[in-house]
């Protein structure tokens, strides 16, 4: 499990990347650079980390599942994931 911590964070980055996205995209679509840098660094949906939604991982994420690939070969071992099965040849 990640630390709750990092967790928040990334959570409030969320917000407010939702918060700002209006503003940030007429900025961009004005053209006026000066005004998105000194916007939050946060606000930018560039520093927004995938996480596993179970552990939190931020590493070895699965995009299409929105798992990591330890939460996802459990939840596969078990049967858990339609369509999903051990290969064997």
């Amino acid at each position: 499990m990640a630390k709750k911590s990092m967790l928040a964070r990334n959570a409030k980055r969320q917000k407010m990347i939702v918060k700002y996205a209006d503003k940030r995209a007429e900025l961009k679509r004005l053209g006026d650079y000066e005004g998105l840098a000194k916007l939050p660094r946060n606000s930018s949906p560039s520093r927004w980390k995938n996480r596993c939604i179970e552990t939190g991982r931020g590493r070895a994420y699965m995009r299409q599942f929105g798992l990591s690939r330890i939460a996802f070969r459990e939840h596969a071992s078990k049967g858990e994931i339609p369509g999903i099965t051990k290969s064997s040849w």
